[in-house]
């Protein structure tokens, strides 16, 4: 489900992974069977890709990992929250264009 430049992670790996990051993190909320999950699995994964090196991307199965998306208050997938400095920065519900994402990608760099 997740290109080379995308980490999994898991409610084990997740403070250590995200909060304690060096680089921002985007974190994708996703499940198997989530159509909108899979429609923008590529497009994460493209941003993995061009913001390599400045940005981490990460994904959570929902479904696999039940403590980190309930301690995140997630109801609807996929979600991306945006993490910087090990706290919530920025964050989108539901399936949004390419556009969207670095948009708001940029702003966390910025």
């Amino acid at each position: 489900m997740s290109g080379s430049s995308v980490l999994e992670v898991n409610d084990a790996t997740f403070d250590q992974e995200v909060l304690r990051s060096e680089q921002p993190v985007l974190v994708d909320f996703w499940a198997a069977w989530c159509g909108p999950c899979k429609a923008i699995g590529p497009i994460v994964d493209g941003v993995a890709q061009s913001y390599a090196g400045r940005l981490k991307v990460t994904k959570v199965n929902v479904d696999a990992n039940g403590a980190t998306p309930m301690r995140y208050g997630i109801r609807g997938i996929p979600t991306l929250l945006f993490f910087k400095g090990g706290k919530i920065a920025d964050q989108i519900v539901g399936y949004v264009s390419q556009d969207v994402i670095e948009e708001k990608v940029k702003h966390l760099l910025a």
